[in-house]
């Protein structure tokens, strides 16, 4: 589904999306992205062959516009961009916690708005990417803006009233799984082992595991009761995590980010 595609805003987010784009055959030709520095413009042409054009430019040459600046700074892109869009423009937000409706309230009426939520794995082309359409969004829009995130990794649809609960999940959920790489690896400094391959064990292991989750279908509580031999070892660290409430605390800490993500969305 190859269309013209601009991405305003080349932080990470965006230019991660630039390179997926391309690295998925994309045509460049089909490609603008902006930039509010001249020097950073500069290196992205270089880099990867794309103009880098104004913002402006950008909204009346491209089908869909991926915005990806920041939340405060895009009350104001819209106000430059919206004069320069035409009914058939697709918008595609990555901002965190706007909802469709604040741009739809900012934009000329019945222009179509998908929210989308990615995580960071998109600049390792393994990226989660949740999405949402706006009331003028119809299947045709939601799919389009897939084919982009496609590009990075992976998409799911939902309805926009549980994108609080997917940010949660899959937009912070690689700050959960850092997390737990961490304190496993310093549990392994503290049984003597080196920390370098106290962490090439940890990351091994969860790399395995994920691609059996992926692959073998089985629910997780089979998984891990496959490695839980009675009165052995795994069994007596289980106990310990149960005991300490970390199960608890996970859900605790999933549902406090969903909060957050309301908040954020309320205050927009």
């Amino acid at each position: 589904m190859t269309c013209d595609v601009a991405v305003l805003g080349t932080g990470k987010m965006g230019e991660a999306l630039l390179g997926g784009l391309l690295r998925s055959g994309w045509p460049a030709s089909g490609l603008r992205a902006t930039s509010r520095r001249k020097e950073h413009a500069a290196a992205l042409e270089a880099r990867h062959g794309v103009p880098v054009v104004d913002n402006q430019e950008a909204a009346s040459w491209a089908d869909v516009l991926v915005l990806a600046v920041k939340p405060q700074d895009m009350g104001a892109l819209l106000a430059e961009i919206a004069p320069a869009l035409t009914p058939a423009t697709l918008l595609v937000s990555v901002a965190a916690g706007l909802t469709t409706g604040f741009f739809e309230e900012r934009l000329p009426a019945g222009t179509p708005v998908v929210r989308a939520m990615p995580n960071t794995a998109v600049l390792v082309d393994e990226g989660m990417t949740v999405l949402s359409g706006g009331a003028h969004a119809s299947p045709y829009h939601v799919d389009r803006a897939g084919a982009i995130f496609r590009s990075v990794g992976h998409t799911l649809v939902v309805p926009e009233s549980q994108q609080d609960a997917a940010t949660a999940l899959s937009g912070s959920g690689p700050a959960y799984f850092y997390f737990l790489v961490e304190a496993m690896t310093d549990a392994g400094v503290l049984l003597g082992l080196p920390r370098d391959k106290a962490h090439e064990l940890v990351v091994r292991s969860a790399v395995g595991g994920a691609v059996m989750l992926r692959d073998t279908a089985e629910h997780p509580v089979r998984l891990r009761e496959a490695v839980t031999s009675p009165a052995g070892t795994t069994v007596s660290a289980m106990r310990e995590l149960e005991r300490h409430g970390v199960r608890a605390a996970l859900m605790a800490a999933i549902e406090a980010a969903r909060d957050r993500s309301r908040e954020l969305s309320a205050s927009s």
